[in-house]
């Protein structure tokens, strides 16, 4: 069962492998550089962490008392609502393969505004029957004492929900 990847690119870049993506001033810069900061490093961690399946990386990233979020829409399939902590991510991820099939996921675009950090980007998403879709994304991240302390994922719950009943 394939599990989310997700490689990082530079805004408006074609999506590559995390593993081919060149470092570059808007989005693996020296401090001072455009695009670089200490909470857009954390984020981008979160993302490499995730996209090679190390939940122990991802869950560094993460403060203890983390707040996962998924739409509500999502419930249905034991996927929506608010997930606590570290032990809540791991139940979440741990769930995901019984719904899908696989999910790799393209950020596009990271903005940031003091403490929280919006990533724009899309998701290859595989139905357990091998249909696969793009859908895209908007991750709300808020980050505090050097970790992420809320991860909000918004998404058309409409299409997810039929992808997965496809």
């Amino acid at each position: 069962m394939q599990t989310a990847s997700l490689p990082l690119t530079q805004t408006g870049a074609r999506p590559r492998p995390a593993d081919s993506a060149p470092a570059s001033p808007a989005t693996d810069g020296a401090p001072g550089l455009p695009g670089h900061s200490a909470h857009l490093d954390l984020v981008r961690r979160a993302y490499r962490a995730f996209g090679s399946r190390d939940v122990a990386a991802l869950l560094e990233t993460l403060a203890p008392d983390v707040e996962w979020i998924h739409p509500d829409g999502m419930a249905v399939y034991g996927l929506g609502g608010t997930k606590h902590g570290h032990a809540g991510v791991r139940e979440f991820l741990s769930h995901v393969p019984n719904v899908l099939g696989g999910m790799r996921l393209e950020p596009e675009e990271f903005v940031e505004s003091g403490d929280r950090v919006v990533v724009f980007g899309t998701r290859q998403v595989t139905s357990r029957r091998g249909r696969t879709e793009t859908l895209s994304f908007v991750h709300s991240w808020t980050l505090s004492g050097g970790k992420a302390v809320r991860m909000e994922d918004i998404f058309d719950t409409a299409a997810l929900h039929r992808l997965i009943e496809s």
